[in-house]
């Protein structure tokens, strides 16, 4: 059963993932989730820069920081994802959010196939404010379970694009959105938004496996782009937020 913990100061709960990021937050009673998308994708360091400002203007501290978006170059290798991650990491240290090696805040990265960015870059954030409607953002998955030593190993159905194959990645991913959802206290139908990264042909197949969970109500927006670790060719993820804002 997947571990949730609360994150007290901020107003948010999580699920425990790996070292980068969690798999996924809600608000905690007496706060809301606010998601802002930035009208222009900006660097990893003048994204936290640009976080930080705004948190300030509004009145909330870093750590109200909960959740992002990420979009990258390229699929990384192991290796590669292994040290960017230590870099982004180091930031949420000396916010004081990542304790003791855990990570509370949500994530998501994935590699534009058309116009990709020069280098990592942040494309959304999402944060706590007092109030009422509470939310949560469930952390992007691919086709292959978290925590192991590597992904590789573990890639649902590795390098099988056909029909089948993608198939097969897309109920492993929707059941993990699925798990996550519940460990937060959530279902299909508390979600507002639904977002699909591949490159490969999913429809009108997809439509079928989201319709048949009950997962359509938001609809879908589908990112042309790919997860980023070489080899996963399928992500998701989720969100229920009452306010969402360009910036």
């Amino acid at each position: 059963m997947a571990e949730v913990q609360s994150f007290p100061d901020e107003g948010y709960r999580f699920i425990r993932g790996v070292a980068p990021y969690s798999a996924g937050v809600a608000a905690e009673e007496g706060f809301r989730i606010e998601r802002v998308r930035l009208d222009s994708p900006v660097s990893i360091e003048e994204g936290f820069r640009r976080i930080k400002v705004h948190l300030a203007s509004i009145g909330r501290p870093p750590a109200a920081f909960c959740a992002c978006e990420l979009r990258s170059p390229k699929p990384f290798t192991e290796d590669g994802f292994a040290q960017f991650n230590r870099g982004y990491v180091s930031t949420l240290e000396s916010w004081g959010i990542v304790r003791a090696g855990v990570n509370p805040v949500a994530r998501s990265n994935v590699c534009p196939e058309l116009d990709p960015p020069a280098v990592p870059v942040f494309h959304a954030f999402s944060y706590t404010v007092p109030g009422e409607r509470g939310g949560f953002v469930v952390a992007g998955s691919g086709e292959a379970p978290e925590g192991k030593a590597n992904y590789r190993d573990h890639i649902v159905r590795l390098n099988d694009v056909s029909p089948a194959g993608l198939r097969e990645k897309a109920a492993w991913v929707l059941g993990e959105q699925e798990r996550r959802l519940r460990a937060l206290g959530f279902g299909w139908g508390d979600v507002t938004a639904t977002q699909l990264y591949t490159v490969h042909a999913v429809f009108p197949w997809i439509g079928e496996e989201l319709a048949a969970r009950g997962a359509i109500r938001g609809g879908l927006t589908w990112h042309l782009t790919r997860p980023p670790v070489v080899g996963i060719d399928f992500e998701m993820d989720c969100r229920g937020v009452s306010t969402e804002r360009v910036l």
